[in-house]
């Protein structure tokens, strides 16, 4: 039989505010000192009360009105009741019957909710006799968003977490880093022959795209395999072993019963459209240039292929460098297309020897001034220096980014020769030492000229222009 996947995500993401959910204790994902950033109510103490952090709530509203989401007039906390050694007060502060955001639309996917609650401890498990408990993490704000159970395959999934990874880091809600624990997406998958939803596990806490496509991929065929052997598939949550490549049983799923809900008594229920700091028009024009308007503007405005496109919308840092190297030029396409290839084949390149690490060449894009690369790339489409020259430049500029382009290449000797009277001994010699060449070039053989422009600039040592080498050579060839 024919089975079709149904998939829902449940994704996790930390803002990133200067502090917590309900506590005035330093939001430092960084912090790696542990148990530093506590206080009472992080550490869930008998007669503590929770203060609610309104820039939290502003960012989850921004992201609403991002996805045209419905923000809700009215809204309240609640507690989700369960025991785990991390959440010592025995509930987590959370938000269930009435979301900040319902619906909304991300890459396509509908969504059912954005709600906004409290991280829980760090338990690490593994690098000692017992377990250990870290709570700068506890009371961290923590948006869910839930989608609706509209997708199909792994590839759509993964596509969306990443567009909200983008949409977050767009807005500075949040660095989204998944091998961080900054976003965890947990996946629902059920299969089905029938128009009816079937039996759904849920694998929690994936920690990169590539493990939540596997994951997904890994579920379905073993969902698949179950049903075909006549067996049922059991409603669970599932952990994923990457070294085994598979899911595995953790436990039974609860549903939402299982957690007791009830408003919490503690903090106040909050008419949104009373506080105009969250008016819709304010949060609306808040809003920067997001990242699937930047996407059709770019290949709209500037001709990017697809490819070049994702690099600079999948960075802010780079687009920003970009878009003020060609602000002199917006309207040339001839130099905006060669800022796009020098930025993204050499310069970027440049910058990446001897790392990995994609914050690292953010952090070192502006090492050539704009204004810098802006001249190297004038000279380039002038034809003072060759492509050659240019990337030899770009090397230099690094070396000493405070010294002038022109005078640089000057120094160095890119600076083409475009004097005829320069270029004339080296060009009667190329047609002296190349007879044969010259032949086949005269019997109408034209890849022969190009072997003659060549020779010509090993001649100069690159410094002839080769525009005017191959002029010099056709007018001197007949």
């Amino acid at each position: 039989m024919k089975y079709t996947p149904t998939i829902g995500l449940e994704i996790h993401a930390e803002l990133k505010t200067k502090s917590k959910m309900f506590c005035s204790c330093r939001n430092d994902p960084d912090e790696e000192k542990p148990n530093v950033n506590i206080c009472p109510i992080c550490l869930g103490h008998p007669g503590t009360l929770p203060v609610l952090n309104s820039e939290a709530i502003a960012l989850v509203l921004k992201v609403g009105t991002a996805v045209n989401g419905t923000l809700a007039d009215f809204t309240e906390w609640d507690r989700k009741n369960y025991f785990y050694p991390d959440i010592p007060k025995g509930y987590q502060i959370s938000q269930f019957k009435y979301p900040l955001i319902s619906g909304g639309n991300l890459a396509g996917v509908e969504i059912e909710r954005i709600h906004l609650e409290e991280d829980t401890a760090q338990s690490t498990h593994d690098t000692h006799t017992k377990s250990l408990i870290n709570f700068n993490r506890s009371g961290v704000p923590l948006m869910e968003l839930v989608t609706k159970p509209v997708i199909h395959d792994a590839e759509t999934a993964v596509r969306f977490a990443k567009e909200l990874q983008l949409l977050l880091r767009y807005l500075n809600a949040g660095e989204a880093n998944l091998e961080k624990g900054e976003m965890r997406v947990e996946v629902n998958i059920s299969i089905s022959a029938t128009d009816k939803f079937g039996t759904k596990t849920e694998v929690k806490n994936l920690n990169s795209f590539r493990t939540v496509e596997k994951a997904i991929q890994y579920e379905i065929e073993r969902q698949t395999s179950l049903l075909e052997a006549g067996d049922k598939v059991v409603q669970e949550t599932r952990g994923w072993d990457d070294n085994k490549g598979e899911t595995f049983s953790q436990r039974s799923k609860e549903n939402s019963h299982d957690y007791r809900y009830y408003p919490d008594p503690d903090i106040p229920k909050m008419k949104i459209s009373e506080i105009p700091a969250f008016a819709q028009d304010k949060l609306k024009a808040s809003l920067p240039e997001l990242p699937w308007a930047k996407r059709d503007r770019f290949k709209n405005d500037f001709a990017m292929t697809n490819k070049e496109v994702a690099v600079f919308v999948d960075s802010p840092v780079i687009a920003k460098y970009f878009e003020s190297v060609i602000a002199p030029y917006i309207k040339d396409t001839k130099k905006v297309k060669l800022t796009v290839n020098y930025i993204l084949t050499d310069y970027l390149g440049l910058l990446k020897k001897g790392t990995n690490d994609e914050s690292s060449i953010e952090s070192k894009i502006e090492t050539i001034p704009a204004t810098s690369f802006t001249a190297l790339i004038e000279m380039v489409a002038e034809g003072k220096i060759s492509s050659r020259g240019a990337k030899d430049l770009l090397v230099l500029l690094i070396e000493e980014p405070t010294s002038s382009p022109t005078e640089l290449a000057e120094k160095n000797n890119l600076i083409q020769k475009s004097d005829t009277s320069v270029l004339l001994p080296a060009i009667e010699k190329v047609i002296a030492d190349n007879a044969t060449a010259v032949a086949e070039y005269k019997a109408g053989k034209a890849a022969s000229l190009q072997f003659l422009i060549g020779q010509a600039m090993k001649a100069t040592k690159g410094a002839g222009n080769p525009v005017v080498v191959k002029e010099m050579l056709v007018k001197k060839l007949g």
